[in-house]
Parts: C-alpha cells; sequence; structure tokens
C-alpha cells in the first residue's frame, strides 16, 4: 500500500526518477543512483542520482547565470511568484503530504501540517515582506541605503522536516532576489524534487531554483567546493556544520547554520506539573523525536520527580505505532535503519552506565524501523544522553531542589536552539523565560505561532543566523550606501 501510494504521488507530482531540476529542465542521470527507502515497509519507493560534481558544476553555473535578471526584478513582482508557489504546494497538499510521509515515516496527520500548512504559511509571510519591506530608504545624513540580493545561494536541508526546511531557506532567498541551488538529503529528495516542478509550475523563471540529489560527502562536496555561492544556507549536524563554516571563512562568505539542540524544559513548582510533563513529551516526541528543538531534558520538581517520572511514562505509553499512512497512527518509524541503531546505542550505552530505562508500552509492528518511547532517569547532567542530541524518541527526566539550581542546569548545554518554561504565573514565566539561554523560549506549550515570522535559530554550538520573519529574510540581504544620492 505504502509503495503504491508515494509511486502515485509522485507520478501525480510529476517528478522523475534519477534526474535532477537545473535550469528549468529535468536532467537524466547516468550516474550511480541513490534507492529512497520507505521506512515503514523498507521497500525502494524510488531512485535518485549521486550527482556529483559534473551536475553540481551544470546547476551552479545555471543559478550564477539567473541571478543578473532574478535579483533585477522587482521586489513585488518576485513576492507574487512566491505567494504563487504557496498556491501551487496547497493544491497539491494530498500528494505532497503523502510523500512526505512515505519518505520519512512521519504520521499523515503530523505530514499534513508540518510538511504542507506550515511551509505554505511560512512562504506566504515572506511574499508578504517582500511587498512591505522597505527596500530603499533615506537615513538621517540624506544616505541612500538599499537592500540588494547577496548572490546564488547553496541551500542544504535535511530529513526530518524537509518540506518546512526547504521553504525556510529558498522563500527568503527567492524574495530577496536570490538564485538558489538546492541539495537535500539523500533520505528525503522526492520532495524537493516535487519543489521544484512547483516553482516551475508557479512561473518562476529557469536558473532560479535548481535541484540537485546525492550525499554529503559527493555532491554536498562538490556543491560546497563550486566558486559561484554566496551565501551557504545549512541545516545538519554540529560535525558537518563546522565543516561549512570553515569553508564560507575562508571564502568570507556568508554562512547560515542551523546545528541542533538538547533543548530544556523546566517546570516550576507553581505549574500544573502533570499537564506540563504530559505536554513536554507529546512535543519531545513528535516526529519520533526527530526533532533538532525537541524538548528532551525534562526538569521537574525533586520531591515530585518519580510521580512525575510515572506521568511521563504512561503518556508516551498513548501512542499508537502502526504505518503512518493510517490516520489512526500517532508515531510512525525513525527515517532509517541506521538513525534505528543510533538510537539504540545511546539508550544501550546510558543503560551500561547505570541509567533506568523506562520503554514505553506500545505494540510495534513486525516491520519498519520502529521503536518504543523511552523515559531515562538515574542519570547525571554531564551523562551521554542528557548532553547530546539523540534525534528519536527518547525523554530524560531530572529533578531539581531550587529553581534557580534549574535554570543553571538547563543553560549548562553546549546547544542553545530552544528552551521551554512550565509556570503557574506569568511573572515567574515572564522572570524564567528571559534566563534561558537559547534562541527561542516556549511559554507554558505555546508552539509556533501564526504567522509563523518569530525568528528561529540558536546560541552557542546551535548555529548562526536566523530563520523565519525578517530576521530570515535579512540573511540573503546586503545593505548598501549610496551617498550624495542625487534622487
Amino acid at each position: 500500500m505504502t509503495l503504491t501510494r508515494a509511486r502515485a504521488a509522485l507520478k501525480s507530482l510529476k517528478v522523475p526518477e534519477r534526474s535532477v531540476f537545473i535550469d528549468g529542465r529535468w536532467v537524466a542521470s547516468s550516474e550511480p543512483g541513490i534507492p529512497v527507502i520507505d521506512p515503514y515497509d523498507e521497500t525502494v519507493i524510488g531512485t535518485v542520482p549521486e550527482s556529483g560534481a559534473t551536475l553540481a558544476t551544470e546547476a551552479m553555473r545555471a543559478a550564477a547565470a539567473a541571478f543578473p535578471a532574478w535579483s533585477a526584478t522587482a521586489p513585488k513582482e518576485r513576492a507574487d511568484l512566491v505567494d504563487r508557489l504557496a498556491d501551487e504546494i496547497e493544491g497539491v497538499a494530498d500528494d505532497l503530504s503523502a510523500l512526505a510521509t512515505c519518505e520519512i515515516g512521519m504520521p499523515l496527520r503530523d505530514a499534513r501540517g508540518g510538511q504542507v500548512a506550515l511551509p505554505a504559511a511560512v512562504t506566504r509571510t515572506f511574499a508578504d515582506l517582500g511587498r512591505t519591506l522597505e527596500w530603499e530608504t533615506r537615513d538621517a545624513s540624506g544616505t541612500t541605503v538599499t537592500l540588494e540580493a547577496s548572490g546564488p545561494v547553496l541551500a542544504v536541508t535535511p530529513w526530518n522536516f524537509p518540506v518546512h526546511q526547504i521553504m525556510a531557506k529558498l522563500a527568503p532567498a527567492l524574495v530577496a532576489g536570490c538564485t538558489v541551488v538546492l541539495k537535500p538529503s539523500e533520505l528525503t529528495p522526492f520532495n524537493a524534487l516535487a519543489i521544484a516542478r512547483l516553482s516551475d509550475s508557479a512561473g518562476i523563471p529557469p536558473g532560479v531554483v535548481n535541484v540537485v540529489t546525492g550525499t554529503g560527502p559527493i555532491t554536498g562536496e562538490a556543491l560546497l567546493t563550486a566558486p559561484e555561492w554566496e551565501v551557504v544556507s545549512f541545516t545538519g549536524s554540529l560535525a558537518v556544520g563546522r565543516h561549512v563554516g570553515a569553508v564560507a571563512g575562508s571564502r568570507v562568505a556568508r554562512a547560515t547554520l542551523e546545528l541542533g539542540g538538547k533543548s530544556p524544559a523546566v517546570v516550576l513548582p507553581d505549574a500544573d506539573l502533570d499537564a506540563a510533563v504530559a505536554a513536554t513529551v507529546h512535543n519531545a516526541f513528535v516526529n519520533a523525536g526527530q526533532k533538532c528543538n525537541a524538548p528532551t531534558r525534562l526538569y521537574v520538581p525533586e520531591l515530585q520527580r518519580e510521580r512525575l517520572v510515572e506521568v511521563a511514562v504512561a503518556t508516551a505509553s498513548s501512542y499508537r505505532a502502526g504505518d503512518p499512512l493510517d490516520a489512526d497512527t500517532t508515531l510512525g518509524p525513525l527515517v532509517s535503519r541506521a538513525q534505528l541503531d543510533r538510537v539504540h546505542g545511546f539508550i544501550d550505552r546510558a543503560r551500561a552506565h547505570g541509567a533506568t530505562i523506562r520503554p514505553a508500552s506500545v505494540d510495534l509492528p513486525d516491520q519498519g524501523y520502529f521503536i518504543a518511547p523511552v523515559v531515562v532517569t538515574g542519570v547525571a547532567d554531564d551523562a551521554e544522553i542528557a548532553r547530546e542530541e539523540v534525534f528519536g524518541p527518547v525523554l530524560t527526566v531530572l529533578g531539581y531542589a531550587e529553581v534557580n539550581e534549574a535554570i543553571e542546569r538547563a543553560n549548562d548545554s553546549d546547544y542553545g536552539l530552544s528552551a521551554e518554561v512550565w509556570a503557574g504565573t506569568t511573572h515567574e514565566a515572564a522572570q524564567t523565560a528571559r534566563r534561558l539561554r537559547a534562541g527561542q523560549v516556549r511559554v507554558n506549550g505555546q508552539r509556533t505561532p501564526m504567522p509563523p515570522v518569530s525568528p528561529f535559530g540558536g546560541f552557542r554550538r546551535s548555529g548562526l543566523g536566523r530563520e523565519l520573519g525578517r530576521h530570515g529574510l535579512e540573511e540573503f540581504l546586503e545593505v548598501r550606501s549610496i551617498l550624495g544620492d542625487p534622487r
């Protein structure tokens, strides 16, 4: 059923296999193919090319050639085309969400929101910014200050929220007047090729949006070493992000890096403790825990810790694992066998070092890359599982004696992408939120508000720059001053 649905979606979206999208056309490749595996039934959905240096060079040159005309296009015209792209995304909502589900394993109910509704809304917010932004102003000295496109963009996106991550980069780059070469994860490439098709249908000119597929060490490296790009926008691991940042630094080029997190949730004593813990479990286990801002370190009052661990385990046991295309499924598989092995490795090492592992009572299918949600206790703050990003349905619960201690421990991390605070009073919530060192702090369960314009990005090793809203648009803009401008 899953394979049939995936292939039906690809056919409906008019996405061919073994091809990439360069300069407004599909380019068939004889390069070795990469099979795309459905994580639920472990079948091959289709095959995409390992593009390599030849296609990477072609795509980069196409983006560079298209840049002068696209950047000279009026901002309103660019914004209108980006709005049309949002229309195209919404017009294929069923196929795009089903394709994302088959590639990632995300339950269809979540894919409809996270892989269609949210990216379409993000796209529209950038179109609105393009129409309302003051692209040219006069400062107090009488100098004209203009905002200009930075240049061709290399966008590298991850597999966990692929359509959203693509549009969080592609939409602002296009509105800014930049052309783009996009390399999606080799685990989830078809949704990126679908976006290329939709960009073409929206009327975006050839060469402005290009998509090449492949692995990081081969195709990614060929793109990274290409001379044409002026901005690189990367979402992925800290290790790869360091390399991308080093290359950008050596070229004195712009880099936006979103490199993950180990996000804390601090539940204050005056909060509704049971509700806060249950909500944190659900927030942590979205997409089977494969979420960079998942609140996977839960700090609760020590006197209530044992009882609240039971609440967490009971909440985790309420999930229903199964076919992610089934409307009743709330827990899908992990994205790959390698990811499943990685998560098991974290759990096994924690157990070997004395941690208490509490698996949820969830019946798992006999097939697919499934793992039951896990609640971990009995570990110190410096334990691997409490400090490193697991990227699976694993929640560590830690007790604290005093609020100041909880905040200090929550901030003791190499990362700073996201944090959460739960409190019973407005004053305590506001005060604690301002003491947590993270790029986003969520108060009492606040999720992404609409419109999605609040900047997203992290402190410390969580990366550089911001996505979404005006801050996200500015990552693709240069500022020019024209002194003595006679206009």
